[in-house]
């Protein structure tokens, strides 16, 4: 670890939330020298769902945030057989009649030498806590409220286990039911709250060596994506290609019956019938998902997107602050993009501290408004993009193949070749900027 400055001129930051946003944020500030307590409500680091992949965006943020970060990666990384992406038309009939016994192809995209590839959440999450020390992270911590009692003092984080702890900063890494977000944007603010899609996915990982006779070697040996009305599949490889990771997405014109609970139940009957019309392969590849599944319903911010990703001494990122669906595969990726800006800002000014000629307060505010003016407007897009393409892989924009290749063309280019280090350096400038804006203002006033 590096050399970490004394506490009058080091940032101390409490992060709260465990996740793979938080742990990845929590190793990047360390190997800058900032002080850093992660706080998890689980037992230990924790993420909810199954197979997870990464765009080349949010790897090239990896190694800017830390290197050893995309190296954990790559350890629990499943390398595809072959280097393209394919959208396949797997419906049959409306009428019930297989028309394409055959999927279709739509589009295939070139993803580079290694691919589009794609590991288990946990076990990434379990390699991202090897790099964070044991005394920088406390467990079975949920947030109630936090109390800033002024510039001079720190911020007070109070649990519902009555514990307290302080900061200079609390950035909320807590997900799409950020407690956070609710302090930022104010508890009766519509934009504190995820709203529901109107979709469901249904998850299952399946052994390659069932998986490999209903698919074949080509469609389990990289990323398929099966488009249909009202429902849609997602097939890609994990754990070092042992399993087969599937995600089914299913159209729901009702209201999810309970907003504070994400998942409910159903069968595989239920994810049958979802898929009744598609082509064989797709159903049979559903048909060998367990009998009892877990319904997840896919909510966003799309509807009441966060005007701002900070509030004083307060900030968001990941999930906590743009919460997608994941018809990109891009949220996760997101959150470390915003890490990659968090890092670089916040290295900047505890630096700035160094000198002694601003305020600690005013350097924070700084970087946190250079953050929110560099991240706000791309992490939107995100979300809109996201909920739009759901709905054209299950034709609610139009059956015609190339329209819906080219919506998908330039919507993933957008996202895969987006350019850290650019955005850092315009992270950097619009910090000097302010901080050169303070300074004349104080000399003026």
């Amino acid at each position: 670890m590096p050399f970490v400055l004394d506490n009058e001129h080091t940032l101390d930051v409490a992060i709260i939330g465990g996740g793979i946003t938080g742990a990845v944020l929590a190793i990047g500030l360390l190997s800058r020298g900032i002080k850093v307590k992660v706080y998890e409500r689980a037992r230990g680091f924790s993420e909810v769902g199954a197979g997870i992949g990464f765009t080349p965006n949010a790897e090239w943020a990896m190694k800017v945030v830390d290197p050893r970060i995309h190296q954990a990666f790559k350890n629990v990384a499943s390398r595809n057989s072959t280097d393209w992406f394919s959208w396949i038309n797997s419906y049959g009939g409306d009428d019930g009649t297989i028309k394409t016994p055959h999927d279709e192809l739509i589009y295939n995209m070139y993803l580079g030498e290694r691919g589009f590839e794609g590991c288990h959440r946990a076990q990434f999450l379990d390699e991202l806590a090897k790099l964070i020390p044991a005394e920088c992270a406390e467990f079975r911590k949920n947030l109630s409220t936090i109390e800033d009692h002024g510039q001079d003092e720190k911020l007070v984080i109070k649990f519902q286990d009555g514990t307290t702890a302080q900061a200079d900063i609390v950035i909320g890494c807590d997900g799409i039911r950020s407690r956070v977000r609710q302090l930022v944007l104010g508890e009766d603010n519509p934009a504190s709250y995820p709203g529901y899609t109107h979709k469901y996915a249904l998850r299952g990982l399946i052994p390659m060596e069932k998986a490999v006779p209903v698919l074949g070697e080509e469609k389990t040996g990289s990323r398929f994506m099966h488009l249909g009305d009202g429902a849609h599949a997602l097939t890609f490889p994990v754990a070092d290609g042992k399993l087969l990771n599937v995600v089914a997405f299913v159209s729901d014109p009702d209201e999810w019956p309970d907003q504070h609970k994400m998942t409910g139940s159903c069968t595989k009957q239920d994810a049958l019938h979802a898929f009744k019309n598609f082509a064989p392969a797709t159903r049979g590849i559903i048909d060998l998902l367990p009998e009892r599944l877990d319904k997840w319903a896919i909510f966003d911010t799309c509807d009441n997107p966060a005007p701002t990703y900070f509030n004083g001494r307060l900030c968001l990122a990941g999930d906590a602050a743009h919460a997608s669906s994941p018809h990109h595969g891009a949220g996760a990726g997101m959150g470390i993009e915003d890490v990659a800006a968090l890092a670089t800002l916040l290295e900047l000014a505890q630096s700035e501290m160094q000198k002694k000629t601003h305020s600690k307060i005013d350097l924070i505010h700084h970087a946190f408004a250079g953050y929110d003016r560099i991240r706000v407007k791309r992490s939107h897009w995100l979300v809109e993009t996201s909920r739009y393409v759901g709905e054209l892989y299950e034709w609610q924009h139009g059956r015609d193949p190339a329209r819906i290749r080219r919506e998908i063309d330039w919507r993933a280019r957008k996202i895969w070749s987006y350019n850290i280090d650019e955005m850092n350096r315009q992270a950097r400038e619009e910090f000097m900027r302010r901080l050169a804006l303070g300074a004349r203002n104080y000399i003026l006033g």
